[in-house]
Protein backbone atom coordinates (compact mmCIF):
# COMPACT_ATOMS: atom_id res chain seq x y z
CA UNK A 1 0.00 0.00 0.00
CA UNK A 2 1.34 3.43 -0.97
CA UNK A 3 2.00 6.06 1.66
CA UNK A 4 0.07 9.33 1.68
CA UNK A 5 3.15 11.17 0.41
CA UNK A 6 3.51 8.73 -2.50
CA UNK A 7 -0.16 9.15 -3.42
CA UNK A 8 0.23 12.92 -3.44
CA UNK A 9 3.32 12.70 -5.68
CA UNK A 10 1.50 10.45 -8.15
CA UNK A 11 -1.49 12.80 -8.31
CA UNK A 12 0.77 15.79 -8.79
CA UNK A 13 2.54 14.10 -11.71
CA UNK A 14 -0.78 13.12 -13.33
CA UNK A 15 -2.02 16.68 -12.98
CA UNK A 16 1.10 18.19 -14.50
CA UNK A 17 1.14 15.69 -17.38
CA UNK A 18 -2.46 16.45 -18.24
CA UNK A 19 -2.03 20.22 -18.04
CA UNK A 20 0.88 19.98 -20.51
CA UNK A 21 -1.43 18.33 -23.06
CA UNK A 22 -3.82 21.27 -22.82
CA UNK A 23 -1.12 23.89 -23.33
CA UNK A 24 -0.42 25.45 -26.73
CA UNK A 25 2.77 27.49 -27.18
CA UNK A 26 3.05 27.90 -23.44
CA UNK A 27 -0.59 29.04 -22.96
CA UNK A 28 -3.48 27.00 -21.64
CA UNK A 29 -6.08 26.47 -24.35
CA UNK A 30 -9.58 27.84 -23.87
CA UNK A 31 -12.56 25.63 -23.10
CA UNK A 32 -13.84 26.40 -26.58
CA UNK A 33 -10.81 24.57 -28.04
CA UNK A 34 -11.39 21.33 -26.12
CA UNK A 35 -13.78 19.82 -28.67
CA UNK A 36 -11.38 20.61 -31.54
CA UNK A 37 -8.61 18.99 -29.47
CA UNK A 38 -10.80 15.94 -28.86
CA UNK A 39 -11.67 15.63 -32.57
CA UNK A 40 -7.95 15.53 -33.46
CA UNK A 41 -7.00 13.18 -30.62
CA UNK A 42 -9.96 10.79 -30.70
CA UNK A 43 -11.51 11.27 -34.18
CA UNK A 44 -13.87 8.40 -34.98
CA UNK A 45 -14.25 7.25 -31.36
CA UNK A 46 -17.80 7.55 -30.07
CA UNK A 47 -18.20 10.69 -27.98
CA UNK A 48 -21.88 10.46 -27.06
CA UNK A 49 -24.55 7.78 -27.01
CA UNK A 50 -28.16 8.87 -26.61
CA UNK A 51 -31.47 6.98 -26.81
CA UNK A 52 -31.55 6.71 -30.60
CA UNK A 53 -28.28 8.28 -31.79
CA UNK A 54 -24.57 8.09 -31.23
CA UNK A 55 -21.97 10.54 -32.50
CA UNK A 56 -18.20 10.49 -32.96
CA UNK A 57 -15.83 13.18 -31.76
CA UNK A 58 -15.23 14.31 -35.34
CA UNK A 59 -18.94 14.59 -36.10
CA UNK A 60 -19.68 16.34 -32.80
CA UNK A 61 -17.02 18.93 -33.59
CA UNK A 62 -18.33 19.44 -37.12
CA UNK A 63 -21.88 19.97 -35.91
CA UNK A 64 -20.73 22.37 -33.20
CA UNK A 65 -18.91 24.34 -35.89
CA UNK A 66 -22.04 24.48 -38.02
CA UNK A 67 -23.98 25.66 -35.00
CA UNK A 68 -21.37 28.37 -34.44
CA UNK A 69 -22.18 29.60 -37.95
CA UNK A 70 -25.89 29.73 -37.03
CA UNK A 71 -25.07 31.77 -33.95
CA UNK A 72 -23.00 34.23 -35.95
CA UNK A 73 -25.92 34.67 -38.36
CA UNK A 74 -28.00 35.61 -35.31
CA UNK A 75 -25.45 38.32 -34.51
CA UNK A 76 -23.77 36.52 -31.60
CA UNK A 77 -20.15 37.53 -31.15
CA UNK A 78 -17.26 37.05 -28.75
CA UNK A 79 -18.19 38.08 -25.20
CA UNK A 80 -21.96 37.80 -25.70
CA UNK A 81 -23.94 35.66 -23.26
CA UNK A 82 -26.08 32.83 -24.64
CA UNK A 83 -28.49 30.82 -22.50
CA UNK A 84 -28.76 27.09 -23.22
CA UNK A 85 -31.98 25.60 -21.87
CA UNK A 86 -32.05 21.93 -22.87
CA UNK A 87 -32.39 18.49 -21.33
CA UNK A 88 -29.54 15.97 -21.48
CA UNK A 89 -28.99 15.37 -25.18
CA UNK A 90 -26.46 15.43 -27.99
CA UNK A 91 -27.96 18.79 -28.93
CA UNK A 92 -26.91 20.21 -25.56
CA UNK A 93 -23.25 19.50 -26.36
CA UNK A 94 -23.56 20.94 -29.87
CA UNK A 95 -25.11 24.15 -28.56
CA UNK A 96 -22.70 24.35 -25.60
CA UNK A 97 -19.55 24.12 -27.72
CA UNK A 98 -21.07 26.05 -30.60
CA UNK A 99 -21.33 29.01 -28.23
CA UNK A 100 -17.85 28.53 -26.73
CA UNK A 101 -16.11 28.15 -30.08
CA UNK A 102 -16.96 31.70 -31.12
CA UNK A 103 -15.74 33.09 -27.81
CA UNK A 104 -19.21 33.75 -26.42
CA UNK A 105 -20.27 33.01 -22.83
CA UNK A 106 -22.47 29.97 -22.29
CA UNK A 107 -25.02 29.89 -19.46
CA UNK A 108 -26.70 26.45 -19.14
CA UNK A 109 -30.08 26.83 -17.44
CA UNK A 110 -31.72 24.63 -14.83
CA UNK A 111 -34.52 22.79 -16.65
CA UNK A 112 -36.68 23.03 -13.51
CA UNK A 113 -36.64 26.82 -13.25
CA UNK A 114 -39.78 28.63 -12.16
CA UNK A 115 -41.06 31.52 -14.26
CA UNK A 116 -39.81 33.99 -11.63
CA UNK A 117 -36.31 32.49 -11.55
CA UNK A 118 -36.11 32.29 -15.33
CA UNK A 119 -37.11 35.94 -15.74
CA UNK A 120 -34.48 36.94 -13.16
CA UNK A 121 -31.70 35.05 -14.98
CA UNK A 122 -32.68 36.38 -18.40
CA UNK A 123 -32.30 39.92 -17.11
CA UNK A 124 -29.31 39.29 -14.84
CA UNK A 125 -27.21 37.55 -17.52
CA UNK A 126 -27.91 40.30 -20.07
CA UNK A 127 -28.16 37.47 -22.59
CA UNK A 128 -28.48 38.05 -26.32
CA UNK A 129 -30.11 34.71 -27.17
CA UNK A 130 -31.57 31.55 -25.65
CA UNK A 131 -31.08 28.18 -27.32
CA UNK A 132 -33.92 25.88 -26.36
CA UNK A 133 -36.39 23.27 -27.57
CA UNK A 134 -40.05 23.44 -28.45
CA UNK A 135 -40.86 21.87 -25.07
CA UNK A 136 -39.39 24.85 -23.19
CA UNK A 137 -40.23 27.58 -25.69
CA UNK A 138 -43.77 28.04 -24.41
CA UNK A 139 -42.53 28.56 -20.85
CA UNK A 140 -40.30 31.37 -22.11
CA UNK A 141 -43.22 33.06 -23.83
CA UNK A 142 -45.44 32.70 -20.76
CA UNK A 143 -42.87 34.68 -18.81
CA UNK A 144 -43.25 37.54 -21.30
CA UNK A 145 -39.56 37.35 -22.09
CA UNK A 146 -38.55 39.19 -25.25
CA UNK A 147 -35.18 37.47 -25.57
CA UNK A 148 -34.58 36.06 -29.10
CA UNK A 149 -35.04 32.29 -29.27
CA UNK A 150 -33.17 29.76 -31.39
CA UNK A 151 -35.00 26.43 -31.51
CA UNK A 152 -32.60 23.50 -31.52
CA UNK A 153 -34.94 21.33 -33.63
CA UNK A 154 -34.81 23.86 -36.46
CA UNK A 155 -31.02 24.11 -36.56
CA UNK A 156 -29.71 20.58 -35.97
CA UNK A 157 -30.53 17.40 -37.89
CA UNK A 158 -28.58 14.53 -36.36
CA UNK A 159 -29.37 12.34 -39.37
CA UNK A 160 -27.92 14.81 -41.87
CA UNK A 161 -24.53 14.10 -43.49
CA UNK A 162 -22.05 16.85 -42.67
CA UNK A 163 -18.60 17.49 -44.07
CA UNK A 164 -16.50 20.37 -42.88
CA UNK A 165 -12.89 20.96 -43.78
CA UNK A 166 -12.12 23.83 -41.47
CA UNK A 167 -13.66 25.62 -38.52
CA UNK A 168 -12.32 28.80 -37.04
CA UNK A 169 -12.32 28.57 -33.25
CA UNK A 170 -11.60 31.64 -31.16
CA UNK A 171 -8.61 31.20 -28.81
CA UNK A 172 -10.08 33.13 -25.93
CA UNK A 173 -8.03 34.36 -22.98
CA UNK A 174 -8.15 31.37 -20.59
CA UNK A 175 -8.69 33.74 -17.65
CA UNK A 176 -11.69 35.48 -19.25
CA UNK A 177 -15.31 34.76 -18.30
CA UNK A 178 -16.38 31.68 -20.24
CA UNK A 179 -19.18 30.00 -18.28
CA UNK A 180 -21.99 31.57 -16.31
CA UNK A 181 -23.36 28.88 -14.01
CA UNK A 182 -26.39 29.89 -11.97
CA UNK A 183 -26.79 28.50 -8.45
CA UNK A 184 -29.98 26.77 -7.35
CA UNK A 185 -31.16 29.86 -5.49
CA UNK A 186 -31.86 28.05 -2.20
CA UNK A 187 -30.80 31.12 -0.21
CA UNK A 188 -32.27 33.74 -2.54
CA UNK A 189 -32.53 34.34 -6.27
CA UNK A 190 -30.01 32.34 -8.36
CA UNK A 191 -26.52 33.87 -8.52
CA UNK A 192 -24.38 33.72 -11.65
CA UNK A 193 -21.06 32.04 -10.86
CA UNK A 194 -18.36 33.28 -13.25
CA UNK A 195 -16.05 30.49 -14.40
CA UNK A 196 -13.07 30.93 -16.72
CA UNK A 197 -11.53 28.33 -19.03
CA UNK A 198 -8.59 28.22 -16.63
CA UNK A 199 -10.93 27.47 -13.69
CA UNK A 200 -12.70 24.69 -15.58
CA UNK A 201 -9.65 23.02 -17.11
CA UNK A 202 -7.60 23.15 -13.93
CA UNK A 203 -10.45 21.49 -12.05
CA UNK A 204 -10.92 18.90 -14.80
CA UNK A 205 -7.24 18.00 -14.47
CA UNK A 206 -7.55 17.98 -10.66
CA UNK A 207 -10.37 15.45 -11.03
CA UNK A 208 -8.40 13.40 -13.58
CA UNK A 209 -5.42 13.29 -11.23
CA UNK A 210 -7.61 11.56 -8.64
CA UNK A 211 -10.08 9.59 -10.81
CA UNK A 212 -8.97 7.38 -13.73
CA UNK A 213 -11.11 8.27 -16.77
CA UNK A 214 -8.96 6.60 -19.45
CA UNK A 215 -11.02 5.03 -22.28
CA UNK A 216 -14.07 4.63 -20.08
CA UNK A 217 -17.82 4.87 -20.58
CA UNK A 218 -19.51 7.41 -18.29
CA UNK A 219 -23.22 7.28 -17.52
CA UNK A 220 -24.70 10.78 -17.48
CA UNK A 221 -27.98 10.76 -15.56
CA UNK A 222 -27.63 14.00 -13.62
CA UNK A 223 -28.73 17.16 -15.50
CA UNK A 224 -26.02 18.75 -17.65
CA UNK A 225 -26.73 22.26 -16.37
CA UNK A 226 -25.17 21.23 -13.04
CA UNK A 227 -21.47 22.01 -12.53
CA UNK A 228 -20.74 18.48 -11.23
CA UNK A 229 -22.10 17.00 -14.45
CA UNK A 230 -20.35 19.47 -16.72
CA UNK A 231 -16.99 18.67 -15.16
CA UNK A 232 -17.49 14.89 -15.12
CA UNK A 233 -19.54 14.45 -18.30
CA UNK A 234 -18.47 17.32 -20.56
CA UNK A 235 -14.91 18.50 -19.86
CA UNK A 236 -13.04 15.46 -18.53
CA UNK A 237 -14.45 12.82 -20.95
CA UNK A 238 -13.49 14.98 -23.95
CA UNK A 239 -9.93 15.30 -22.68
CA UNK A 240 -9.56 11.53 -22.32
CA UNK A 241 -11.71 10.39 -25.25
CA UNK A 242 -14.36 8.67 -23.15
CA UNK A 243 -17.87 7.83 -24.29
CA UNK A 244 -20.68 9.57 -22.42
CA UNK A 245 -23.97 7.65 -22.25
CA UNK A 246 -26.73 10.24 -22.03
CA UNK A 247 -29.89 9.68 -20.02
CA UNK A 248 -32.37 12.42 -20.86
CA UNK A 249 -33.79 12.70 -17.35
CA UNK A 250 -34.00 10.79 -14.07
CA UNK A 251 -36.53 8.11 -14.93
CA UNK A 252 -36.36 4.40 -14.06
CA UNK A 253 -36.90 3.17 -17.61
CA UNK A 254 -34.39 5.58 -19.09
CA UNK A 255 -31.81 4.78 -16.40
CA UNK A 256 -32.15 1.05 -17.12
CA UNK A 257 -31.71 1.73 -20.83
CA UNK A 258 -28.55 3.69 -20.05
CA UNK A 259 -27.20 0.94 -17.79
CA UNK A 260 -27.81 -1.58 -20.58
CA UNK A 261 -25.13 0.27 -22.59
CA UNK A 262 -22.57 -0.98 -20.03
CA UNK A 263 -21.01 2.15 -18.49
CA UNK A 264 -17.84 1.97 -16.38
CA UNK A 265 -18.41 5.08 -14.23
CA UNK A 266 -21.64 6.15 -12.54
CA UNK A 267 -22.06 9.68 -11.20
CA UNK A 268 -24.94 10.40 -8.88
CA UNK A 269 -26.43 12.28 -5.97
CA UNK A 270 -27.73 10.53 -2.81
CA UNK A 271 -31.32 10.52 -4.06
CA UNK A 272 -30.25 8.72 -7.25
CA UNK A 273 -28.41 6.04 -5.28
CA UNK A 274 -31.51 5.72 -3.12
CA UNK A 275 -33.51 5.05 -6.30
CA UNK A 276 -31.05 2.32 -7.33
CA UNK A 277 -31.50 0.73 -3.91
CA UNK A 278 -35.28 0.68 -4.41
CA UNK A 279 -34.82 -0.86 -7.88
CA UNK A 280 -32.76 -3.66 -6.21
CA UNK A 281 -31.74 -5.42 -9.44
CA UNK A 282 -30.31 -2.62 -11.60
CA UNK A 283 -27.68 -4.05 -14.02
CA UNK A 284 -24.54 -2.38 -12.65
CA UNK A 285 -22.07 -5.26 -13.07
CA UNK A 286 -19.85 -3.37 -15.53
CA UNK A 287 -19.51 -0.25 -13.39
CA UNK A 288 -16.08 0.13 -11.80
CA UNK A 289 -16.63 3.37 -9.90
CA UNK A 290 -19.62 5.02 -8.23
CA UNK A 291 -19.12 8.68 -7.26
CA UNK A 292 -21.59 10.66 -5.15
CA UNK A 293 -21.70 14.44 -4.80
CA UNK A 294 -23.90 17.55 -4.56
CA UNK A 295 -25.44 16.60 -1.19
CA UNK A 296 -24.63 14.82 2.07
CA UNK A 297 -24.57 11.03 1.67
CA UNK A 298 -26.76 9.46 4.40
CA UNK A 299 -25.57 6.36 6.25
CA UNK A 300 -28.68 4.46 5.21
CA UNK A 301 -28.15 4.96 1.49
CA UNK A 302 -24.48 4.02 1.63
CA UNK A 303 -25.13 0.91 3.74
CA UNK A 304 -28.21 -0.08 1.70
CA UNK A 305 -26.25 0.22 -1.53
CA UNK A 306 -23.49 -1.95 -0.08
CA UNK A 307 -26.08 -4.49 1.11
CA UNK A 308 -28.08 -4.65 -2.13
CA UNK A 309 -25.22 -4.47 -4.63
CA UNK A 310 -22.12 -5.23 -2.55
CA UNK A 311 -20.50 -2.09 -3.96
CA UNK A 312 -18.94 1.05 -2.45
CA UNK A 313 -19.95 4.63 -3.18
CA UNK A 314 -17.02 7.06 -3.39
CA UNK A 315 -18.03 10.21 -1.53
CA UNK A 316 -17.13 13.55 -3.10
CA UNK A 317 -17.54 17.21 -2.25
CA UNK A 318 -17.59 20.46 -4.17
CA UNK A 319 -19.59 23.53 -5.12
CA UNK A 320 -20.29 25.52 -8.26
CA UNK A 321 -17.94 28.27 -7.02
CA UNK A 322 -15.00 25.81 -7.15
CA UNK A 323 -15.78 24.45 -10.64
CA UNK A 324 -16.85 22.24 -8.63
CA UNK A 325 -14.53 19.47 -7.30
CA UNK A 326 -12.85 20.10 -3.96
CA UNK A 327 -12.31 16.53 -2.77
CA UNK A 328 -13.31 12.91 -3.30
CA UNK A 329 -12.56 9.80 -1.24
CA UNK A 330 -11.66 6.76 -3.34
CA UNK A 331 -9.86 4.77 -0.66
CA UNK A 332 -11.17 1.31 0.13
CA UNK A 333 -11.58 2.01 3.83
CA UNK A 334 -14.62 2.64 5.99
CA UNK A 335 -15.07 6.31 6.86
CA UNK A 336 -18.04 8.26 8.26
CA UNK A 337 -20.38 9.35 5.46
CA UNK A 338 -19.54 12.99 6.08
CA UNK A 339 -15.86 12.30 5.30
CA UNK A 340 -15.31 13.51 1.72
CA UNK A 341 -11.63 12.71 1.24
CA UNK A 342 -8.42 14.65 0.73
CA UNK A 343 -8.48 17.96 -1.14
CA UNK A 344 -7.62 17.78 -4.83
CA UNK A 345 -4.05 18.52 -5.91
CA UNK A 346 -3.12 22.24 -6.11
CA UNK A 347 -5.96 23.10 -3.74
CA UNK A 348 -5.20 24.60 -0.31
CA UNK A 349 -7.69 24.33 2.53
CA UNK A 350 -8.01 26.08 5.88
CA UNK A 351 -10.42 25.78 8.78
CA UNK A 352 -11.11 29.22 10.27
CA UNK A 353 -13.15 30.65 13.12
CA UNK A 354 -15.67 33.47 12.66
CA UNK A 355 -12.90 36.06 13.02
CA UNK A 356 -10.83 34.49 10.26
CA UNK A 357 -8.24 32.85 12.48
CA UNK A 358 -6.86 29.52 11.26
CA UNK A 359 -7.82 26.69 13.61
CA UNK A 360 -5.69 23.63 14.46
CA UNK A 361 -6.30 20.22 12.88
CA UNK A 362 -9.39 18.52 14.27
CA UNK A 363 -11.21 21.78 15.12
CA UNK A 364 -14.60 22.50 13.54
CA UNK A 365 -14.86 25.81 11.74
CA UNK A 366 -15.50 27.50 8.41
CA UNK A 367 -13.98 25.67 5.44
CA UNK A 368 -11.97 27.95 3.14
CA UNK A 369 -10.31 26.80 -0.09
CA UNK A 370 -7.85 28.38 -2.50
CA UNK A 371 -6.74 27.16 -5.91
CA UNK A 372 -6.83 27.73 -9.68
CA UNK A 373 -10.36 26.29 -9.84
CA UNK A 374 -11.94 28.97 -7.62
CA UNK A 375 -14.44 31.17 -9.48
CA UNK A 376 -13.84 34.69 -10.76
CA UNK A 377 -16.77 35.90 -8.65
CA UNK A 378 -20.54 36.38 -8.84
CA UNK A 379 -21.89 38.11 -11.93
CA UNK A 380 -23.16 41.66 -11.30
CA UNK A 381 -22.74 41.11 -7.56
CA UNK A 382 -19.49 42.63 -6.25
CA UNK A 383 -20.78 42.86 -2.66
CA UNK A 384 -21.79 39.18 -2.56
CA UNK A 385 -18.46 38.28 -4.15
CA UNK A 386 -16.56 40.21 -1.46
CA UNK A 387 -18.43 38.28 1.24
CA UNK A 388 -17.06 34.90 0.10
CA UNK A 389 -13.82 35.71 -1.78
CA UNK A 390 -10.93 37.20 0.18
CA UNK A 391 -7.35 37.28 -1.14
CA UNK A 392 -8.08 34.36 -3.44
CA UNK A 393 -9.62 32.28 -0.64
CA UNK A 394 -13.22 31.05 -1.02
CA UNK A 395 -15.49 30.64 1.99
CA UNK A 396 -17.45 27.51 1.11
CA UNK A 397 -20.19 28.25 3.64
CA UNK A 398 -19.68 24.79 5.13
CA UNK A 399 -18.46 23.88 8.60
CA UNK A 400 -15.86 21.13 8.64
CA UNK A 401 -12.66 19.81 10.19
CA UNK A 402 -9.56 18.06 8.86
CA UNK A 403 -8.94 14.62 10.34
CA UNK A 404 -5.60 12.94 11.02
CA UNK A 405 -5.55 11.46 7.49
CA UNK A 406 -5.81 15.00 6.03
CA UNK A 407 -9.35 14.32 4.86
CA UNK A 408 -12.16 16.88 4.98
CA UNK A 409 -15.08 15.98 7.26
CA UNK A 410 -18.20 18.08 6.71
CA UNK A 411 -20.31 19.08 9.72
CA UNK A 412 -23.01 20.97 7.81
CA UNK A 413 -23.90 24.20 6.05
CA UNK A 414 -23.11 27.23 8.18
CA UNK A 415 -26.36 28.95 7.24
CA UNK A 416 -28.35 25.88 8.37
CA UNK A 417 -26.77 25.67 11.82
CA UNK A 418 -29.30 25.82 14.66
CA UNK A 419 -28.12 27.66 17.79
CA UNK A 420 -29.70 26.72 21.09
CA UNK A 421 -28.48 28.20 24.38
CA UNK A 422 -25.04 28.73 22.93
CA UNK A 423 -24.84 25.17 21.58
CA UNK A 424 -24.46 24.37 17.86
CA UNK A 425 -26.89 21.85 16.34
CA UNK A 426 -26.00 20.44 12.93
CA UNK A 427 -29.16 19.49 10.96
CA UNK A 428 -27.20 17.02 8.83
CA UNK A 429 -26.48 14.89 11.91
CA UNK A 430 -30.16 14.77 12.88
CA UNK A 431 -31.27 14.07 9.30
CA UNK A 432 -28.84 11.17 9.08
CA UNK A 433 -30.39 9.59 12.18
CA UNK A 434 -33.99 10.06 11.02
CA UNK A 435 -33.18 8.61 7.60
CA UNK A 436 -32.25 5.42 9.44
CA UNK A 437 -35.97 4.69 9.88
CA UNK A 438 -37.22 2.32 7.18
CA UNK A 439 -40.39 4.33 6.49
CA UNK A 440 -38.62 7.66 5.93
CA UNK A 441 -38.06 8.78 2.34
CA UNK A 442 -36.73 12.31 2.86
CA UNK A 443 -36.14 14.65 5.79
CA UNK A 444 -35.22 18.28 6.28
CA UNK A 445 -34.38 19.74 9.70
CA UNK A 446 -34.85 23.48 10.18
CA UNK A 447 -34.60 25.83 13.15
CA UNK A 448 -37.66 27.40 14.75
CA UNK A 449 -37.05 30.55 16.82
CA UNK A 450 -37.89 30.34 20.53
CA UNK A 451 -36.73 31.88 23.81
CA UNK A 452 -33.58 29.69 23.80
CA UNK A 453 -32.58 30.83 20.32
CA UNK A 454 -33.76 28.08 17.99
CA UNK A 455 -35.01 24.51 18.32
CA UNK A 456 -34.82 21.81 15.62
CA UNK A 457 -37.97 20.84 13.76
CA UNK A 458 -38.03 17.88 11.32
CA UNK A 459 -40.14 17.79 8.16
CA UNK A 460 -40.34 14.10 7.28
CA UNK A 461 -41.66 12.55 4.08
CA UNK A 462 -42.72 8.92 4.63
CA UNK A 463 -43.34 6.11 2.15
CA UNK A 464 -46.64 4.83 3.59
CA UNK A 465 -49.08 5.56 6.36
CA UNK A 466 -47.72 4.88 9.84
CA UNK A 467 -49.87 6.11 12.69
CA UNK A 468 -47.05 5.69 15.19
CA UNK A 469 -44.26 7.28 13.14
CA UNK A 470 -43.79 10.38 15.33
CA UNK A 471 -43.23 8.40 18.52
CA UNK A 472 -40.94 5.99 16.65
CA UNK A 473 -38.82 8.85 15.30
CA UNK A 474 -38.70 10.53 18.71
CA UNK A 475 -37.51 7.27 20.30
CA UNK A 476 -34.87 6.82 17.58
CA UNK A 477 -33.55 10.35 18.05
CA UNK A 478 -33.43 10.05 21.83
CA UNK A 479 -31.39 6.86 21.50
CA UNK A 480 -28.81 8.36 19.13
CA UNK A 481 -28.70 12.09 19.83
CA UNK A 482 -27.92 14.34 22.78
CA UNK A 483 -31.11 15.76 24.36
CA UNK A 484 -30.63 19.29 22.96
CA UNK A 485 -30.37 17.87 19.41
CA UNK A 486 -33.64 15.92 19.54
CA UNK A 487 -36.28 17.61 17.34
CA UNK A 488 -38.99 19.45 19.27
CA UNK A 489 -41.51 18.64 16.58
CA UNK A 490 -42.07 16.34 13.61
CA UNK A 491 -44.17 17.31 10.61
CA UNK A 492 -45.11 14.15 8.71
CA UNK A 493 -45.96 14.48 5.03
CA UNK A 494 -46.74 12.05 2.20
CA UNK A 495 -46.48 14.50 -0.70
CA UNK A 496 -43.20 15.56 -2.32
CA UNK A 497 -41.59 18.48 -0.47
CA UNK A 498 -39.90 21.37 -2.29
CA UNK A 499 -36.64 20.06 -3.75
CA UNK A 500 -33.61 21.47 -5.51
CA UNK A 501 -32.59 20.22 -8.96
CA UNK A 502 -30.35 17.58 -7.38
CA UNK A 503 -33.05 16.17 -5.09
CA UNK A 504 -32.08 18.00 -1.89
CA UNK A 505 -34.71 19.38 0.46
CA UNK A 506 -35.04 23.09 -0.28
CA UNK A 507 -34.73 24.48 3.23
CA UNK A 508 -35.50 28.03 2.25
CA UNK A 509 -38.85 26.82 0.87
CA UNK A 510 -39.40 24.56 3.90
CA UNK A 511 -38.98 27.50 6.30
CA UNK A 512 -41.28 29.65 4.19
CA UNK A 513 -43.98 26.98 4.16
CA UNK A 514 -43.77 25.45 7.61
CA UNK A 515 -42.66 28.30 9.86
CA UNK A 516 -45.37 30.70 8.75
CA UNK A 517 -48.72 31.06 10.51
CA UNK A 518 -47.49 29.09 13.55
CA UNK A 519 -47.79 25.79 11.69
CA UNK A 520 -45.26 24.26 14.06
Amino acid sequence: MRSLLEEKDIELQRFQDQMKKLTINGQLMSLGNILAYAAVQHGSAIALEAESHSISYTSLYQRACMFSVQLKKKGIKEGDAVLVWLENSIEFYIAYFGVLQIGAIVAPLNVYLTEHELTHIVHDANAQLVVTSKDFCQRLKEGHNTLPILLIEETIDLDAHITLEHCEVVQKDPDALTLLLYTSGTTGLPKGVMISSSNALHNACQALARIRFAQCRVLCVLPLFHSFTQNACVWTPLIYGCTVILVRKIDRRLILEGLAKKPDIFLGVPALYGLLCLMKTAPIENIQLFVCGADALPDRIRSSFALVYNRKIANGYGMTESSPFISVDLEDVTEPTNCVGRPCVYLDVQIRDELGNVLPQGSVGQLWVKGPNVMLGYYNAPEQTAEVLKDGWLNTGDLAYINRHEKIVISGREKDIIKNKGLMIYPQEIENVILGHADVLRVGVIGKPDEAGEVPIAIVQIRAENADIESQLLKLCKERLAPYKVPKGFIIIRHDPPLTATGKMNKKALKKEYLKDEKI
